[in-house]
C-alpha cells in the first residue's frame, strides 16, 4: 500500500553548527512520484536521509501514513517505516548471487522458501534479470546491477521507495532506458518514490511533483509544468534552463494576462511583454530571465525582432539546430532551437515569446550568487559550460 508523507517545519543541524535544512515543509499524496532537485549543498540528501531514518531531525516533524516517525522526540529506525532504498552505488552484496541479493529484503516478512523463491524470480524476471540469477554482482554490467537494486527495493512491497541519485553512474543511453524501466515499475508497483537526481531533463521526465532546493530550504514545490512555466524564484528558473538574462527596464502596470511592458535599453531594440514572476514587479530596474523554447531565430529585416546578434555557435540535435548567439552589449545567448541551420558568423534576429519570458525584480547580487552556485554544480558534474535546461513541454 502506498504511504503518504508529511513533513512539517524539519530542520536539521549537524554538530559542525551547519544547517543542513531550514524549516522544509511539504505534503505528498501516496503514489505520488516525487523528485528532489537542487545543486550539491542544497539539502536534497539529507532530506532524503531524514525520510529514510539515516539522520535525525532537529527539530519538526516527519510521518509516513500519518505515523510520525521522525522529531526532537521520535525517531524510528529505518526497517521500521515501510520504506526500500535504491543507492547510487547500487549496495549490493558483493558475496552474494543476484537471487540472494534480492531475496534478501524479504527476510522481513517471513516468507517460506518456496513463496520467496518465487517472488525473487517473479521480480527478476520483471526486472529482465531472469537469466541472470546466479551471477554474482562482479559479473553483471553497472545497468544490470541497477535493475537488481531495483528489484531489491521493490520485492518486498514497501508502500514508500526512497532513490538516491540511481542512474548517475550510467552512460547517458543507459540512463535513459533505466529511466523508462525506473519509471514503469515503481508506477506498476504503486507505491509513493521519492528520489533524487542533478539531472534537470530526468526531473521533469519523471516526476508527478518537483521539489527544488536551495541552501537548505525547499523554494518552490509543484507540478513539472508549473515548476517550468511559473519559476518562483529567480534561482528556479536559473536552475532548470535559461537561455540567459536582460537587464532592462519595466514601464506601465500589468496587464490582466499578468504580462509587463518592457523599454527599449540596452540590447533590446523594441518594445516587448514578458510575464512577471514570484511577485509583483514595480516600474523600473528588472532582470529578464529567458527560457530557450521563447527565443525564436528570424532575419533582422523582420520588424518584429527585438535582439540581434551573430551565430557564434550551431549544434545539429537530430530534429533541428541548436544555436548560440553573441549578443552587442551583453554576451551569449544558448539552447536557440531552429528547424533549420543558420551559420556561424551569420547576423540574425531574435524574436521573445512573453510566454518563457520572465521578469523579476533586479537583485544583481543575487543574481551573481545564483550563477556561481551553478556553476560549482556544473564544475563539480563534470559539465562546466551551461546547465541544460529542460526538453520543451507538450
Amino acid at each position: 500500500m502506498a504511504e503518504s508523507i508529511a513533513v512539517a517545519n524539519v530542520s536539521k543541524e549537524y554538530v559542525s553548527g551547519s544547517l543542513a535544512l531550514r524549516e522544509v515543509s511539504l505534503a505528498v499524496e501516496p503514489g505520488t512520484f516525487v523528485v528532489l532537485l537542487g545543486p550539491s549543498g542544497s539539502g536534497k540528501t539529507t532530506l532524503l536521509r531524514c525520510l529514510a531514518g539515516i539522520e535525525r531531525v532537529t527539530s519538526g516533524q516527519i510521518s509516513i501514513g500519518g505515523t510520525p516517525v521522525a522529531s526532537d522526540r521520535v525517531h524510528v529506525p529505518p526497517d521500521r517505516r515501510n520504506l526500500s532504498m535504491v543507492f547510487q552505488d547500487y549496495a549490493l552484496w558483493p558475496h552474494l548471487r543476484v537471487r540472494e541479493n534480492v531475496a534478501f529484503a524479504l527476510r522481513r516478512l517471513h516468507l517460506g522458501k518456496a513463496e520467496a523463491q518465487a517472488r525473487t524470480l517473479e521480480m527478476l524476471t520483471r526486472v529482465g534479470l531472469g537469466a541472470l540469477v546466479d551471477r554474482y554482482p562482479n559479473e553483471l554490467s553497472g545497468g544490470e546491477q541497477q535493475r537488481v537494486a531495483l528489484a531489491r527495493a521493490l520485492v518486498g512491497g514497501t508502500g514508500l521507495i526512497l532513490c538516491d541519485e540511481p542512474l548517475s553512474n550510467l552512460d547517458a543511453d543507459l540512463r535513459e532506458r533505466m529511466r523508462v524501466e525506473i519509471s514503469s515499475l515503481v508506477r506498476e508497483s504503486g507505491a509513493t518514490a521519492v528520489y533524487i537526481t542533478h539531472d534537470q531533463a530526468e526531473a521533469f521526465a519523471l516526476a508527478d511533483q518537483i521539489g527544488l532546493l536551495q541552501h537548505g530550504s525547499l523554494v518552490q514545490f509543484g507540478r513539472p509544468e508549473q515548476i517550468y512555466t511559473e519559476p518562483a524564484t529567480p534561482f528556479v528558473a536559473r536552475f532548470t534552463g535559461l537561455s540567459g538574462e536582460l537587464q532592462v527596464r519595466v514601464s506601465g502596470r500589468p496587464a490582466d494576462d499578468g504580462t509587463v511592458e518592457l523599454e527599449p535599453s540596452g540590447p533590446l531594440l523594441r518594445t516587448c511583454r514578458a510575464r512577471m514572476s514570484g511577485g509583483h514587479v514595480p516600474a523600473g530596474d528588472a532582470a529578464l530571465l529567458m527560457r530557450p523554447t521563447a527565443l525564436a531565430l528570424c532575419g533582422t529585416h523582420d520588424d518584429e525582432h527585438h535582439l540581434a546578434g551573430t551565430v557564434a555557435d550551431v549544434a545539429f540535435r537530430g530534429r533541428g539546430y541548436e544555436h548560440a548567439i553573441d549578443i552587442p552589449g551583453y554576451g551569449r545567448l544558448t539552447g536557440i532551437f531552429a528547424p533549420t541551420r543558420s551559420e556561424r558568423g551569420q547576423t540574425v534576429g531574435l524574436r521573445l515569446d512573453p510566454a518563457g519570458c520572465y521578469v523579476f525584480a533586479a537583485t544583481a547580487d543575487q543574481a551573481a550568487i545564483d550563477s556561481a552556485e551553478l556553476d560549482r554544480e556544473a564544475s563539480q558534474l563534470g559539465l562546466l559550460a551551461e546547465l541544460p535546461g529542460p526538453p520543451p513541454l507538450r
